[in-house]
């Protein structure tokens, strides 16, 4: 005699390929039709015609994590979701990612403001701009999002002087 029992059914994270340059598309879709979607972000700063922009970056380019039951969820549409490549399987079978690895990447503070800047402590620059044009200076941290502090060497002695980030570019060495 065989008993039915009630499945148990629980929520996974998977993991979905994206097309190229598309997962901010793909996970706005995902999200539209209801799934929950993780898609880690990282704001860096870039140089983008002269000027020092924040800029959103994927952590992991091309894929991100989505939740499903085997039971409840419609995976259906994913495939036809715009922005979608595919969802990672082993043979036909998608690969759950352990929800350990999810909640240890959502517990990190991946958005920072200004967390991760264009410049790092101890680097070299050139000032490209004002009354300290063309000289090297040694970056030493951001103040605020448009300032920066460098150590200029004048009289054989570093000043620290602050001036625009976008007046600075990536020293030599």
């Amino acid at each position: 005699m065989v008993i039915a029992t009630p499945q148990t059914s629980t929520a996974h994270w998977y993991v979905i390929q994206c097309k190229g340059s598309e997962s901010f598309r793909a996970a706005e879709h995902l999200a539209n039709q209801g799934y929950e979607v993780f898609h880690p972000v990282l704001d860096v700063q870039r140089k983008r015609q002269g000027k020092l922009t924040t800029v959103s970056e994927p952590l992991f380019p091309y894929y991100l994590f989505i939740q499903l039951d085997q039971v409840n969820s419609n995976w259906r549409p994913i495939r036809s979701t715009r922005g979608v490549l595919r969802l990672l399987t082993f043979g036909n079978t998608p690969i759950a990612v352990p929800d350990a690895l999810v909640e240890t990447l959502r517990a990190q503070p991946h958005r920072q403001e200004g967390g991760h800047s264009y410049f790092t402590a101890g680097e070299k620059v050139t000032i490209t701009d004002g009354p300290f044009k063309d000289l090297e200076a040694i970056f030493t941290r951001s103040k605020g999002e448009e300032r920066a502090i460098v150590l200029l060497n004048v009289l054989q002695r570093p000043h620290p002087v602050e001036l625009p980030v976008e007046s600075l570019a990536k020293g030599e060495g």
